[in-house]
Formats: C-alpha cells, structure tokens, sequence
C-alpha cells in the first residue's frame, strides 16, 4: 500500500510528464487493437464472400475463341454439353460432388395471384454442396427426379415473402413461363441474399422443356481433400482435356474459363495475413515509442529521487528492494495506460466497427488469446523499460546520493 502511494504520489508530481507517457503506450495499444480487429473485419468480410460457393471447388464454363488454332478463325463460340459433364463425373477421380447448370434468366414465374420475373436454374443433385446451400424446408432435387423427368422445383427463402406472400409453397405448384412445377423445397445461402432469388429445378427438365437441348452454362466439382497445388494441376488438366476435345488453344482465355476458389481464396488469405503482419508491426513499432518513453520518465524520476534512494540505503535498503520499487513503478504506468488503450480500443471496435455494413468488412474483432498476449507483453515491457533506470538506482552510493543537490 505504501508503495502504490508512492507511485501516485510521484505521478501527480509530474502530471504532464507523466499522462504525455502514458498516452504514448495507450496510443500504442489502442492502435495495435483498431488495425487487429480491422484487419479480422477485413479477413470476416472477404472470408464471407466464399460462403457463397464450396472453398474446394472448381468451375468451369465458355465462351468463343480469341485465336486461331489448327486452321480455324478465331471468334468461334465454344459450348458445354451434357457429355462433357458425363466426362468430368466418369474421368476425374479427384472430382467430388459434380453438377451441371442451365440457366434460365428472367423468366415469368406464377405462384396463385402472385406474378414476376425470376432467375431459373436447371441443375444436378449435387449442386447443393457446391452453392453451400442449406435446406429450411423439404428437400433439394434428387437423383429419382433426374432419371423420372419430374418437374419439381426449389425456391429460395428470400422469395417466399416476395412472391409467396409468407405462404408455406411447399407441396403446391408454381408456374414457370407456363409450366407448373410442384415446389419440394425452400433453401437458403449464407452467401448473399441474391443467390436466394433463384428457382432451382432438374437440369433435364429444363433443356426438355425450355428448349437447351444438351446444351450446359457451367460444369462445376469439388475436389475434396485436394490441397491448393494438386487443385491447380487438376484445374490445368481440365484446361488440357477441353481444348483438346473442343479443338481450341488451351492458352486462350476467353476460350474457356476455370475458376479455382480454393486458389482465390488463399490469395485473398494470403494478402489478409500480410496485412496482418504489417499491423503487427506498426503497432509494435508504436508501443515501442511508448515504452522508451517510460524508461526515459524512470531515468528522470531515479534522478530526481537520488537523494532519497540514499537515505533508504542508508537505513538498510538492499539493492533489490531498490530494483523492485522502480520495476513495480515502471510496470505500473505502463499497464495503467496500456489497459485503457486496450479498453478504449475493443469499446470502438464493438460500438463502432459493428456499425459498419459492407460486403468486404464484418465483425471486426481482437480475440481473447490477443488480448492476453498483449497484456503480457505490456507487464513484459513495463518491467524492461524500468529495469534499466531501477539497476542505476541500485547502484548508488548512499556517501554520493546524499550530497547530491
């Protein structure tokens, strides 16, 4: 007790000296706190826009030719069909879960009284697992609907209070462009509220119906437990297979187009974590600043009280008394102010940072084992900022420190 006396009585002898310190190392730490959580806010946000797809997946579809190749003009339109995505299911042993999609876009779809245009998706059972989606109600397209031509459809939630009115649809019928399809599901996406506006039905029932023939937009797998370089030689041999099935310059791009989002998605991970770094570092840079600050206030507080180190070494102090009363001293600044940069920092990331909508930017946040660790840090460094003056004050001589004026 008497030694924290004496620390606030030294702190209120030097007040501006002393709160110019202190906001030195609670600038540090608040900052170090806002980039963290930001860059957390950063990483959530963009780790958020994956939610859309399966991380290990792989997405493939075309367009026309920008080169010549083996005698023929560049501009040649380059389709999928059913038979390549029978190829990609039978061929690639590493292919996952594999779906084909057909798209149907802007057509007019009736539920009772209720009218409107909407975004239609033919496609396979398995697509489920690559779009992430998640059942409310019932139940996704199944394999029996593909091998009996059912017309079974799956509305997204974010339709049931647009088109629906809040009317459970499961089990009644809707109508696209004039041809009723029972409803069997309602699903939802984690991804975006866009993705939950499409009608999903079987893929074969929409080339039948809607004229697509064999025609597909998009083939897409997943690659289970792949890692991101077996993902990219199996995405460069999918590349390969199609230029050579479709006769066209695997180096066009335009040609075809192979999404990895496994391989995105690490190098957004990858410019997250390097950010992350960079924070580390300024932040530590910052407090470094502050804990010079405190060993230089220690330095002038052991000067100032020269006298009185004397004469309690004169009365019997040891050394280490001496050393403890100078390290408790400097450990206590420094964690006083270190925790109010902390608390001010998680109090605006909490209030503030929440308030934040954006696609690229959610919960911005420090974690606990953050936390802990910088607390320990700060005590770390409050003792080696007051080690050094505390070890000078050891060492003077009781003869020497009472002469001094």
């Amino acid at each position: 007790m008497e030694l924290i006396q004496e620390i606030f009585a030294t702190m209120s002898k030097n007040k501006l000296r002393t709160a110019l310190t202190g906001l030195s190392v609670a600038w540090g730490i608040f900052m170090l706190v806002i980039l963290l959580g930001s860059a957390n806010g950063l990483l959530n946000g963009v780790t958020s826009e994956f939610r859309d797809d399966a991380i290990n997946s792989i997405w493939v579809w075309t367009d026309v030719t920008s080169m010549p190749y083996k005698g023929m003009n560049a501009g040649r339109k380059i389709e999928l069909t059913n038979q390549d995505y029978d190829l990609v299911a039978s061929t690639y042993t590493n292919a996952d879960k594999v779906t084909a999609r057909f798209g149907l876009w802007n057509k007019p779809v009736t539920f009772k009284k209720e009218y409107g245009n909407y975004n239609v998706r033919g496609v396979h059972p398995e697509h489920v697992y690559l779009e992430n989606t998640m059942m409310l109600q019932g139940r996704f397209i199944n394999q029996t609907d593909i091998l009996e031509d059912r017309k079974v459809a799956v509305i997204g939630n974010a339709l049931i209070s647009e088109l629906c009115k809040n009317e459970n649809p499961i089990n009644q019928y809707v109508k696209i462009q004039g041809v009723n399809f029972k409803v069997v599901g309602i699903y939802k996406d984690d991804g975006n509220e866009r993705e939950e506006r499409y009608f999903y039905i079987p893929i074969n029932a929409a080339q039948t119906i809607f004229g697509g023939a064999d025609r597909v937009n998009q083939i897409a797998f997943t690659t289970g437990d792949l890692t991101l370089e077996q993902s990219q030689q199996l995405a460069n041999q999918v590349v390969q297979d199609f230029a050579r099935r479709k006769t066209f310059n695997p180096e066009d791009k335009r040609a075809i187009n192979v999404r990895n989002v496994l391989e995105n998605f690490q190098e957004v991970v990858n410019i997250i974590k390097g950010i992350s770094i960079f924070t580390w570092f300024i932040g530590f840079m910052t407090i470094i600043a502050g804990i010079v600050g405190v060993s230089n206030i220690m330095f002038i507080v052991v000067k100032e009280r020269t006298k009185e180190i004397g004469i309690r070494k004169a009365i019997g102090a040891t050394p280490g008394s001496i050393i403890r009363m100078i390290l408790i001293e400097a450990v206590f600044i420094t964690s006083l102010f270190g925790y109010m940069g902390l608390l001010g920092g998680i109090f605006l990331l909490e209030t503030v940072g929440n308030q934040i909508q954006s696609d690229f930017f959610a919960n911005p946040h420090v974690d606990l084992r953050i936390a802990l660790q910088t607390t320990a840090f700060l005590i770390f460094a409050g003792a080696l900022a007051g080690y050094i003056p505390a070890r000078k004050a050891a060492q003077i001589r009781p003869i020497e420190a009472l002469r001094d004026e």
